[in-house]
């Protein structure tokens, strides 16, 4: 994209000459998207403009309304020192603050003698409204039993490592992780670039283990969005926990004082799960099928016997046999949550081509979810599906990883400094 105009998005370019801040950082924050909106009619009429604040006391690309594009990586750490491992963390939160306000990775881009500090792919494109969030993964505090970065005994109760879950026919290469990097932008080269950019910054510190891009979010996170629909065409997270029911976001999501260790307060866990849909087996069943599978009519998102998507679940409705309208081990009735298992879905669609084995799409949902603690709700809930689910004879889960994601970065910090600085 030569000028970032011509298919509607402002580039970094059009920022710094609307604003007059050409050749210097541009720090717009919060605060300053109003206050270049009224800077005149062309800057007010340019679309693309948003950013999402890094700083805040929770991380970003949670109760951010989701983006449209996903990049997620998980990487080991191949460092034996925790120095090294906080000026990671630090340079990661210095470089995310950047690209989140539109600007590139780092400072030095221009001489003529060393590789820039930014790759470049996404200077002519809007910020797009990036975040990136940061987690810790088990394998942080112990591996093969052993205390890599005398941490281990401030490891989370609640980041047990997940337990085994029937049917998961796991990739471990494609599982688990040191730590993960979560970039979700309603621009994919945005996020790519975003993930390739703090990978650059890591060498020599951490390798990627396994990464995987997602593309169509599958959850709603905000009463301004309408419920998506996934690759098997059924609305999507109807009843999805939204950032503006505050308290619901406080009891399921965010760690408290006497859920422990201090430097979770704040914070959450992610579960992230790879799921496999087998497209060309749901392909060829009936609608009706398709629709008591979920208990849902496909088209409304409407439950079974009703009429509007939102309606409420009648688990007790009967057909004119007397037979449940929702049958009993349709998806809906075994996802019903109790108040203690809500969750905050924030997954999207993935497509990796064809295996080569079969010839089938390699394609499904990329589930991801946040919660207060994973073992007291993702676990039960998926334990519930994954005995019972109909859906379980379309879908297969290949990949699985937990991380504690810490409160946000105050002004000057970094993320994981609550954890990393007591050490």
């Amino acid at each position: 994209m030569s000028n970032g105009k011509a298919d509607g998005k402002i580039s970094r370019r059009d920022l710094f000459r609307v604003t007059g801040a050409a050749g210097a950082g541009l720090a717009l924050g919060a605060g300053g998207y109003s206050a270049l909106r009224g800077a005149g009619d062309e800057t007010a009429a340019l679309p693309g403009l948003q950013t999402v604040a890094f700083r805040d006391v929770h991380q970003a690309g949670m109760a951010t309304a989701q983006q449209e594009h996903l990049h997620f990586a998980a990487l080991d750490l191949v460092t034996e020192e925790i120095s090294e491992v906080r000026d990671l963390l630090r340079a990661w939160s210095e470089a995310a603050e950047r690209m989140t306000r539109g600007e590139t990775a780092g400072d030095d881009n221009f001489s003529q003698f060393l590789p820039p500090d930014d790759t470049g792919e996404a200077f002519d494109l809007s910020p797009a409204r990036l975040t990136l969030t940061f987690g810790f993964g088990p394998s942080f505090f112990e591996k093969d039993g052993e205390d890599r970065f005398g941490l281990a005994d401030r490891r989370p109760v609640a980041l047990a490592p997940l337990p085994p879950l029937t049917g998961d026919v796991l990739d471990e290469g494609r599982s688990d992780g040191d730590l993960c990097v979560q970039a979700s932008a309603d621009d994919p080269q945005v996020a790519f670039h975003a993930v390739r950019n703090l990978v650059r910054i890591s060498r020599g510190l951490a390798v990627v283990r396994w990464s995987q891009l997602g593309f169509g979010r599958t959850a709603s996170t905000s009463k301004t969005q309408a419920t998506p629909r996934n690759l098997m065409g059924l609305k999507d997270g109807t009843n999805n926990i939204k950032a503006e029911d505050t308290d619901l976001m406080d009891q399921h999501v965010w760690v408290h004082e006497e859920d422990g260790p201090s430097w979770m307060v704040g914070g959450t866990y992610l579960v992230a799960r790879r799921i496999r849909m087998l497209i060309e087996v749901w392909d060829r069943v009936s609608l009706g099928e398709q629709e008591t599978s979920i208990g849902r009519h496909k088209y409304s998102g409407a439950p079974i016997g009703k009429d509007d998507e939102f309606d409420p679940v009648d688990l007790e409705a009967k057909d004119e046999n007397g037979e449940p309208l929702i049958a009993a081990d349709a998806h809906v009735r075994l996802a019903r949550r109790s108040d203690e298992e809500k969750i905050l879905r924030r997954g999207y669609s993935f497509t990796d081509g064809f295996d080569a084995e079969r010839g089938q799409l390699d394609a499904g949902l990329f589930f991801i979810s946040f919660q207060r603690d994973p073992h007291k709700q993702f676990v039960p809930l998926q334990q519930r599906l994954a005995a019972n689910d109909r859906l379980n004879e379309y879908i297969r889960h290949t990949a699985s990883a937990l991380f504690a994601c810490p409160p946000g970065a105050h002004e000057s910090g970094y993320v994981g400094e609550t954890l990393l600085e007591q050490a």
